[in-house]
């Protein structure tokens, strides 16, 4: 699934170094701590390569 903002795609990148071992679980806050604990390797690592050329820095909100 790809990435539909900025953002994400950071917290994504944020996850997959942790999930690796690259950073500690106990620094990631907020999004990229629950992407972290709820997606496998892959999926993240398929959010975070996302191109982010013409993503918006958020994505609004879903009502």
């Amino acid at each position: 699934m790809p990435a539909k903002s900025k953002a994400q795609q950071k917290a994504a990148g944020a996850a997959l170094a942790a999930k690796r071992g690259d950073m500690k679980k106990s620094d990631l806050k907020g999004a990229s701590r629950s992407m972290e604990k709820s997606m496998s390797e892959a999926e993240l690592k398929d959010m975070a390569s996302t191109k982010h050329k013409g993503k918006p820095e958020h994505s609004a909100k879903s009502r």
